[in-house]
């Protein structure tokens, strides 16, 4: 019954914005359990997760969750959070803030900084282990802030490689109606966390050869039909020379 009233809420959902992110939030309660210690969101706005929660509530087992913003007269309230922060992931990272935090989260925000790599870094740079990121594959460019970049899995582990940490967990939902997100783990402990290195949805293994956005596009039945009519002369045609080299041979 609670299957069928996800695919319910999933067709009546807006495709473009509410899917890909009631998809991030159940990857997010995967896994957000096994973590403790000092949890931080960062850029997390007021920390909802558009679904009638907030994310502190998903990491049940944090001893602190923090939250950052950009800046008090953008998007964050000043005041109104328990423990908010202001930081510029484009700035050097302030030195008590460098492993400050056991756990470092963050949602749809990369894409909207142009200068990627330092936000990156600071992101790594935040964590004693931990590193929680999603970010757009497949999205129409948004957000009057700006928006510069969509991500690979294979850019998303030579993030973390390049700052010190080991990618541990990938997913994506790979749908052709949808935008997708990638979902995405990285520690500097990776033996700590076998657990969520073996789950059932990684492709973590897959990532070389396994293309993401492949469904986005689909070519027309025409296509369809004039490829595989095309292959099927092709393969009789190798055939008919086969044989015959056969026959000379004889």
């Amino acid at each position: 019954m609670s299957y069928n009233l996800g695919i319910l809420k999933t067709l009546l959902c807006d495709r473009k914005f509410r899917v890909p992110r009631m998809w991030s939030n159940n990857e997010l309660k995967k896994f957000a359990h096994l973590f403790s210690g000092r949890v931080i969101n960062v850029s997390g706005w007021k920390d909802i997760d558009k679904e009638g929660s907030r994310y502190k509530d998903y990491f049940v087992n944090a001893e602190e969750y923090w939250i950052s913003n950009y800046k008090s007269e953008y998007r964050g309230f000043q005041g109104t959070l328990e423990n908010e922060i202001f930081l510029d992931l484009t700035q050097p990272l302030p030195k008590e803030l460098r492993h400050k935090f056991d756990v470092v989260f963050n949602h749809t925000t990369l894409e909207h900084i142009f200068d990627v790599f330092t936000a990156f870094k600071n992101l790594c740079e935040l964590s004693k282990d931990i590193v929680i990121i999603v970010v757009p594959f497949i999205q129409e460019q948004h957000a009057d802030y700006g928006d510069y970049w969509r991500f690979t899995p294979l850019a998303i582990r030579e993030l973390f490689k390049r700052n010190g940490l080991e990618l541990i967990y990938i997913n994506f939902n790979d749908w052709s109606n949808s935008s997708i997100y990638i979902f995405a783990i990285g520690s500097r402990h990776p033996d700590k966390w076998e657990k969520i290195r073996n789950h059932p949805d990684n492709k973590l293994n897959y990532i070389d050869n396994y293309f993401v956005g492949t469904k986005i596009i689909r070519n027309s039945i025409l296509y369809n039909i004039f490829t595989i009519t095309k292959n099927c002369l092709q393969y009789l045609k190798n055939l008919r020379y086969k044989i015959k080299m056969r026959n000379v041979k004889r």
